[in-house]
């Protein structure tokens, strides 16, 4: 029976996703200390122009990480130069303050959409620019330091 059930789970792995990794890298925080003041940078090699791709943003915390959302602060830059700056939000915890994202004990892995069903419309270098913007409620001024992300990473997904 037990057989059964891994080839079972072998299969729904094989047929249940047709997305194919291209890129993947991940940046450490010592300490899992984010500074206002670190930008995290990944530069995306990117020579297919014909097939459709996501990009997400892999954020790892831990239980030191205060807050149920995330915001950050995005620079997206092409090849000729062309630059998109977003903010964005991410939940972190259900409204009950489980923990979203995928991992055991006390160390989760989220995986957070950046670029959904885009085809890059040039080859070449592609980089993307990550800073925290989190703040405190009521004070004006960001958090100087975020506490509780160990890990921050960029994957690029084919689809086919």
């Amino acid at each position: 029976m037990r057989s059964k059930l891994v080839l079972l789970g072998i299969l729904c792995l094989c047929f249940s996703c047709t997305d194919q990794l291209v890129y993947s890298e991940y940046s450490a925080l010592e300490d899992a200390q984010w500074q206002r003041t670190d930008t995290l940078s990944f530069d995306l090699d990117v020579q297919d122009t014909l097939n459709v791709h996501n990009i997400y943003i892999n954020l790892r915390n831990n239980e030191a990480y205060p807050f149920s959302n995330l915001f950050l602060i995005t620079t997206f830059r092409g090849p000729s130069g062309e630059t998109a700056v977003d903010t964005l939000e991410y939940a972190m915890a259900k409204p009950n303050g489980e923990w979203l994202g995928e991992g055991r004990g006390g160390l989760k892995e989220s995986r957070l959409w950046f670029r959904e069903n885009i085809v890059f419309p040039e080859s070449g270098v592609y980089n993307l620019k990550v800073t925290h913007a989190m703040r405190e409620n009521g004070v004006v001024e960001g958090l100087e330091v975020l506490s509780g992300v160990t890990d921050l990473g960029i994957e690029l997904e084919r689809l086919d």
